[in-house]
């Protein structure tokens, strides 16, 4: 009962917290912000690594998870119901050609719960996608702000998924995904009279994106024992193409600068986006396939490695194409490589010993190019990650800590260096509804 009360108040208090996620990049300035959802906290503490699934973890990268073989502890009648909530915390330096800066942030990543139903598992869940969240200015030759951009919000998703098992070894699934969220920003050039002083009126336009859309990701698992008690793991996903619909709001609105670069509004005019055909615009959702491969000797060790690749190229914003962004955007990949090590996942005498210890890295060519006067550079990132499972109940709940440094971007062309340390924690609870009753 205590269990079931404390996944009912974690679901509240995720469902309050999904609007309040947290970034602060200043590459969420570009198409529908930066990433978000990058999988659990298991799968980033082995440098993003999704292929391994097991009885008592919740994979949100692939839907062929959500079932799999009954298990010996359970008299082979069933599975665990499993529950999952994760979240992180993000430390950032900004370093660029003139000087660096310290942000941070924090969110809560993803909410979700799989359920046994026979040869068939059921999964669903709720999970911020990407997220926008930056402050940027820029200066002219006198050290005075010339631009000011502001953004926030982001892409959420709701889940179902469906898995079947067509034998112990294989397993397929899919989900069906509804994607929703907005996107608010605003931007001011700033103005100046005769003698370079800022003018206490400027302009500044402002633009609201309401996104939805559907889209599915189909999934296969399949586990094959070898030699030696060695097993051999491999996994797919594929995501076709698909579009959100955009509903935008253009306004632009006359601004009073006061002290501390504050903004008061004076006046706004809203912008006719329909004569321009701009009020409603679809996006693309590129395509995505992943693939990967690992051995290991189960409840002991195991290592893989995974390679994703998105058709980033496809992607596009007809309400900005108007807008001198200087962006291109090409087809992203991902490697990643990790794994984990249990001493002795059943010892009575030693907890330390039960404890699940993860590692990996990953590096990944996010797809975003920015081109200026100085030349033109493809965003990249770069993560290593440490982690721990540490055993909290029975039916093999555990908590998740997770531990990553890494780097995006770079500081050639006048562009901006991320430093990030990211912290993550998440619960994976298990619990046992259906069982066979037995009479004397």
């Amino acid at each position: 009962m205590i269990k079931k009360l404390l996944v009912v108040f974690i679901a509240v208090f995720s469902i309050s917290s999904f609007a309040q996620e947290g970034i602060a990049s200043p590459y969420s300035f570009y198409g529908i912000g930066s990433l978000k959802f990058k999988g659990t906290v298991e799968n980033r503490s082995m440098g993003g690594l999704s292929i391994y699934t097991d009885s008592i973890h919740v994979n949100l990268r692939n839907p062929a998870s959500f079932t799999g073989p009954n298990l010996a502890s359970f008299n082979n009648e069933n599975r665990p119901v499993k529950y999952t909530i994760g979240g992180s915390y993000t430390s950032s330096t900004l370093k660029s050609s003139s000087g660096e800066a310290n942000v941070s942030s924090a969110s809560v990543d993803y909410l979700a719960m799989a359920v046994p139903i026979g040869k068939f598992g059921f999964g669903f869940g709720l999970l911020p996608y990407t997220a926008v969240g930056y402050k940027l200015e820029t200066l002219n030759d006198e050290g005075q702000t010339k631009n000011r951009l502001n953004g926030e919000g982001g892409l959420n998703k709701v889940f179902a998924g469906l898995a079947y098992s067509v034998t112990d070894e294989l397993s397929i699934g899919v989900d069906l995904n509804y994607n929703f969220g907005n996107i608010r920003n605003s931007a001011i050039e700033f103005r100046f009279d005769s003698d370079g002083v800022p003018l206490n009126l400027q302009s500044r336009e402002n633009n609201r994106s309401d996104l939805s859309g559907l889209n599915l990701n189909l999934g296969v698992s399949y586990k094959k024992m070898l030699k030696n008690n060695l097993e051999l793991v491999t996994g797919a996903t594929y995501t076709p193409e698909s579009k959100l619909t955009s509903q935008n709001l253009r306004s632009f609105s006359t601004v009073n600068i006061g002290t501390a670069g504050r903004e008061f509004t004076i006046a706004t005019v809203d912008v006719d986006l329909e004569d321009s055909g701009l009020q409603e615009t679809d996006l693309v959702l590129p395509s995505k396939f992943s693939f990967g491969a690992g051995i290991g000797k189960p409840l002991k060790w195991f290592v893989g490695a995974e390679y994703t690749f998105q058709k980033i190229s496809n992607f596009g914003n007809p309400l900005y194409d108007d807008v001198a962004t200087e962006t291109i955007y090409e087809d992203g990949s991902t490697f990643s490589f990790g794994g984990f090590y249990i001493p002795k996942y059943n010892s009575f005498s030693s907890y330390l010993k039960r404890i699940v210890y993860r590692a990996g890295f990953r590096t990944e060519r996010t797809g975003l190019v920015i081109e200026n006067n100085l030349g033109k550079e493809s965003i990249n990132e770069f993560g290593i990650s440490f982690g721990v499972g540490v055993p909290v109940g029975e039916f093999g709940s555990n908590a998740n800590l997770g531990f990553e440094i890494g780097r995006r971007g770079t500081t050639n062309s006048n562009l901006i260096q991320e430093n990030f340390i990211n912290f993550q924690i998440s619960l994976s609870l298990n619990d046992r509804w259906f069982q066979k009753r037995k009479y004397d």
